[in-house]
């Protein structure tokens, strides 16, 4: 058995220690907010956060993160930042097919958790890794800095 600290929550999982985090949480789990685009931690849908980090749950053996807290998008709404992500997200309609949103919601928070008021530049780092196929780019840039603002 591994034990995982998910949104607050101790969690113990019966899987091998190889299994990449992203399985865990969505077969394992049935915590499916959290997405599979590539497996290659290449395109940012599977983004979740360790103790705060942005990570790619695909690439990310479950044996690695010991005591480490995730959080994924199921929860990252009741922290200050995550909900002002969202907030902003709603507001500006960022969404199109919303199958990467997940991804882009988590490295955001990530980003205004490390962050309070980034530049273009520092946007287009933290977010560099997200791929959004339906081009939402302008608008995922707009929310991120409404968010910003509300800080």
């Amino acid at each position: 058995m591994i034990a995982l600290n998910i949104n607050g929550q101790r969690r113990e999982v019966d899987v091998p220690p190889d299994m990449p985090l992203l399985w865990v949480l969505r077969d394992v789990l049935g915590m499916t907010g959290t997405k599979f685009g590539c497996g290659m931690a290449l395109c940012g849908a599977c983004t979740v956060h360790l103790d705060g980090q942005a990570i790619r749950s695909c690439m990310t053996p479950v044996s690695a993160i010991g005591q480490a807290k995730i959080t994924t998008i199921e929860s990252v709404g009741a922290t200050p930042n995550g909900a002002k992500v969202q907030k902003a997200w709603l507001d500006l309609e960022v969404i199109q097919c919303g199958y990467c949103q997940s991804g882009q919601i988590m490295s955001a928070t990530a980003l205004l958790d490390t962050n309070r008021h980034p530049s273009d530049a520092d946007i287009d780092a933290a977010m560099a890794g997200n791929i959004c196929r339906c081009g939402t780019y302008p608008r995922i840039r707009e929310a991120i800095k409404r968010a910003a603002a509300e800080g």
